[in-house]
């Protein structure tokens, strides 16, 4: 049979269709077709325009003159494409309307006059199949028709080929699904990594130190058991030691030096597990909890919880007051209201640092510990507010800013930290902090603290202050970026007539990628030590930070 008459017998169907056919839902397999050849082009806007056939008749008839003669099709499966007028592609949509076996295209759209590719052809014979097969299971096989299903047998028959094909792919992705599943590392825990690179050096006028490389690594692995807790189990290690300045002040403490061990030895340095309680947040520390752990610090885009990716020093990361103790305890956020623009909650929360320790003066009750409260603020998105109190008690020779570590501070200077270093003592701090975000691209934060200390010696009493504003530029000159330039007065000893340590810092935090980030920055620090006419220091440092 000749090319031309070929194609003037598949024309003849069409513009029957044309006259008779309705449009019904069908749906093809979300498998994009194959580009259709000029011939399957002409057949595919037969089927949409009935003006355009005795052009394309035409169109047939030039193209029998110029090329030679084809060899006769004989079958359905010898197409490259199934077309609506073929009679595969009738009497799938037959089965369609009345068994539901396909709903549409995911975007709601029909497409009837678009042709399918085999494989797209096949995905909908084998929905057709499944439907079919769940009515005879179901005992309603009443439903389905001889006919039908002498038409599913021989569209099988038909495309066994494509069916064959989609089967096996759906058995290799089962097969690699389940693979991946079985050599998964946890179905529950996720790991979460940050690895810090510091190049850090002072200068001043009698500075003694060297330039130095530093490291710290934080290996979190997060578990979580019902959707809503998590259970974080931290493993660090590092060699960042703090630089030395005048009068072994603790004003040079950087966010990478709140580590508590050295020389790269790793060791799990924060176990800590959060689960809710209708609307309240409960918090359980085993080790190495901290209050910024729980509660809101109110300083965004400094505060990091002394990661990589905020401020360089601990004291421009958040308020000295949620330095107080530290170690292991319990919290509890509860939230007020249910919504609005206003937003109150609550925060509770009790640490002791020593709380493995049986001995007599030490224990979860008996020994250093401090008892957080602080009544939280959001006013809309743009405005925060929160105001802080802190009690504890500190055994002799205990730094009030400890962090948990007892023995040494990590903000503030030696007289704000030790007001009696051989007695014990009772603090009693109270703070306030804000933030406000006039835009997305400029947000102003900043804290005030008062702590009043109480010692168990004669003229052990005192009082210290600390304060600080900053003004940070989200996304500056890029996506991810931060310029941030934060200032105020460390913690000093009020009773102290010397000058008050101020601290004035910048840096930049440059996003290489989602996963790196480097951050030079500078910090002044004024009369370090809360010595008068003591020569100031310049710490200047290059961050590099890598999180996975």
């Amino acid at each position: 049979m000749s090319h031309l008459l070929w194609k003037t017998l598949v024309l003849s169907p069409v513009c029957l269709g044309v006259a008779i056919v309705c449009s019904s839902k069908v749906v093809a397999a979300e498998i994009e077709p194959n580009s259709p050849t000029p011939q399957q082009q002409l057949i595919s806007q037969a089927t949409t325009e009935a003006s355009p056939v005795l052009e394309q008749v035409n169109q047939y008839s030039q193209e029998g003159k110029n090329q030679t003669s084809l060899s006769q099709v004989t079958s359905v499966s010898q197409f490259s494409d199934v077309q609506p007028t073929d009679w595969a592609f009738q009497a799938l949509q037959s089965l369609v309307e009345r068994y539901g076996c396909i709903a549409g295209y995911p975007n709601g759209t029909y497409r009837g006059n678009r042709a399918l590719t085999r494989y797209e052809f096949a995905a909908g014979l084998n929905a057709c199949l499944d439907r079919v097969n769940e009515l005879i299971a179901t005992a309603t096989a009443d439903l389905v028709t001889k006919e039908d299903l002498a038409t599913l047998q021989r569209l099988q028959e038909e495309f066994s080929a494509e069916l064959a094909t989609l089967r096996g792919r759906v058995d290799a992705l089962e097969a690699r699904t389940a693979e991946l599943e079985a050599n998964q590392f946890s179905t529950t825990t996720k790991l979460v990594g940050e690895a810090v690179f510091a190049v850090t050096d002072s200068f001043g006028d009698n500075d003694n130190n060297n330039t130095v490389f530093q490291n710290r690594v934080r290996l979190n692995f997060q578990t979580s058991f019902t959707g809503k807790d998590i259970l974080n189990t931290r493993i660090a290690t590092g060699n960042a030691s703090v630089l030395p300045l005048a009068n072994d002040t603790f004003e040079g403490t950087q966010t990478f030096n709140v580590f508590l061990g050295s020389n790269n030895s790793a060791f799990i340095d924060w176990l800590a597990y959060y689960f809710p309680v209708g609307n309240s947040q409960v918090y359980v520390a085993a080790t190495g909890g901290i209050h910024s752990d729980y509660a809101p610090t109110v300083n965004p885009y400094f505060e990091d919880f002394d990661g990589g990716n905020g401020a360089l020093s601990t004291f421009a990361g958040e308020s000295p007051i949620y330095r107080i103790g530290g170690g292991a305890g319990a919290a509890l956020n509860i939230a007020f209201g249910g919504g609005g623009t206003f937003k109150p909650s609550l925060t509770l929360g009790y640490l002791a640092n020593e709380p493995n320790d049986p001995t007599a003066g030490q224990g979860l009750f008996n020994g250093n510990y401090a008892a957080l409260a602080q009544l939280n603020l959001n006013v809309g998105d743009r405005l925060t507010l929160a105001a802080t109190y802190v009690n504890g008690y500190h055994g002799a020779n205990s730094a009030l800013f400890d962090f948990g570590s007892v023995t040494t501070g990590v903000v503030g200077t030696r007289q704000a930290n030790f007001v009696d270093t051989g007695n014990p003592y009772v603090s009693n701090s109270y703070g306030f902090e804000a933030a406000f975000k006039p835009s997305d691209k400029l947000s102003i934060s900043g804290f005030a603290l008062y702590s009043q200390i109480r010692g168990f010696g004669a003229n052990d009493d005192g009082e210290v202050w600390s304060y600080g504003l900053g003004v940070a530029l989200p996304d500056f000159g890029k996506k991810g970026n931060v310029l941030g330039i934060f200032g105020g007065a460390q913690p000093y000893l009020g009773s102290n007539t010397n000058s008050n340590p101020f601290h004035i810092e910048g840096f930049y935090k440059y996003r290489v990628s989602d996963n790196i980030s480097i951050t030079p920055g500078v910090i002044w620090l004024t009369n370090p030590g809360q010595t008068a006419n003591a020569d100031d220091a310049i710490i200047g440092t290059l961050r590099t930070t890598f999180t996975f």
